[in-house]
């Protein structure tokens, strides 16, 4: 039994990324695929998809900008033994705008600049750059 698939998910596509691997498969779940399209979205990601099988699974495609991983660090910030909420006046920028934070709000997952916009908080999931 897998204590944290969001931290496994991670874990793939930086492990995946540093071997220059084009695409990773991993289990499907609702919040793994949300993950996965906002870096899609924010262009960390070629592109991802689900594929329906015996046991559905997520297709990850890898981007990469010659030669060099897109994703040069993914990091979970909330655990499961330690979780990390954020209020709406305390989310910060990551890496001076130049990343991405992950959060799981009320209104579903948005990323940091996406939940200062609608001015609501939330479990800080990850972050990307």
């Amino acid at each position: 039994m897998m204590t944290d698939p969001i931290a496994d998910m991670l874990t793939r596509i930086r492990n995946a990324s540093l071997i220059h691997k084009k695409e990773v498969t991993l289990p499907y779940s609702k919040i793994k695929f949300g993950i996965a399209n906002i870096l899609v979205k924010h262009g960390y990601l070629e592109k991802a998809e689900e594929k329906k099988d015996v046991h559905p699974y997520i297709l990850l495609t890898l981007k990469f900008h010659s030669g060099t991983p897109a994703i040069t660090n993914i990091k979970r910030i909330s655990k499961p033994g330690h979780r990390k909420y954020v209020k709406r006046d305390d989310i910060d920028t990551v890496l001076s705008g130049f990343g991405v934070a992950i959060l799981s709000t009320p209104k579903g997952l948005l990323t940091n600049d996406e939940a200062r916009k609608e001015q609501v908080g939330g479990e800080l999931i990850c972050e990307v750059y």
